[in-house]
């Protein structure tokens, strides 16, 4: 979950950039004090295990970038960013590879999309999929929630149903099998499909913090504010 950018074809990274020049409608307790969970395992409590920072908390440069990435998003600054905006180091170096994968990658941004929002799915992270759900009506998806039925779902491209079925592979084998792998090298070449396997593995690790935290769900900006 970067995505301020898109990426919109094989190699640039051409789409919405958003106006990260602006700081957005911030409070001074961020998204805290949201009820939706980003999944919850059985019997979680309903609140998060760390909120998210205060402005002193989280510092400038963080908080004015969550800012950013809120209205580029359509929500408050995110919570996933103030809370992880808690351990700056950890934040700047994580965003940094994240970006590089999304929106900063060489697949297409519909497929990155598609694999993130199958990721959310198996891993149970509503607040993931949510997030990713507006990106991907932005890159074309037109109905994200399909991804729910994953790659038996009639209507899908050779290629998506193939993203969507190694991403289901990944998760429940943390390996591919040869034939799928050879699929994929040759649909997408050798560099994008490692980068696929990469994307999967990350969005795997950030479902996993985003529930164990207990994340909760993004507040969507209010029309008419700024």
């Amino acid at each position: 979950m970067t995505g301020q950018a898109g990426n919109g074809g094989e190699t640039g990274n051409v789409g919405e950039t958003g106006n990260v020049g602006e700081t957005g409608n911030v409070g001074e307790t961020g998204n805290g004090g949201e009820t939706g969970n980003g999944g919850d395992a059985g019997g979680a409590s309903a609140g998060p295990r760390i909120a998210p920072g205060r402005r002193r908390e989280v510092g400038w440069p963080v908080w004015l970038f969550s800012a950013a990435a809120g209205r580029v998003a359509g929500t408050g600054p995110p919570n996933l960013f103030l809370t992880l905006g808690r351990h700056r180091r950890l934040f700047w170096g994580w965003l940094l590879f994240a970006g590089r994968l999304m929106p900063g990658g060489r697949l297409p941004r519909r497929l990155t999309e598609l694999a993130i929002l199958r990721v959310a799915h198996l891993c149970g992270c509503d607040y993931e999929f949510e997030h990713h759900r507006r990106l991907a009506l932005r890159a074309g998806v037109g109905d994200p929630s399909r991804v729910r039925e994953g790659p038996q779902a009639p209507g899908w491209a050779a290629r998506e149903r193939l993203v969507l079925l190694a991403v289901d592979q990944l998760h429940e084998r943390r390996d591919l099998d040869d034939r799928t792998w050879e699929d994929l090298r040759a649909a997408l070449g050798e560099v994008r499909t490692m980068e696929l396997v990469t994307l999967v593995g990350h969005y795997e690790m950030l479902a996993t913090t985003i529930r164990t935290l207990r994340v909760q769900t993004d507040r969507p900006r209010r029309p008419g504010r700024g």
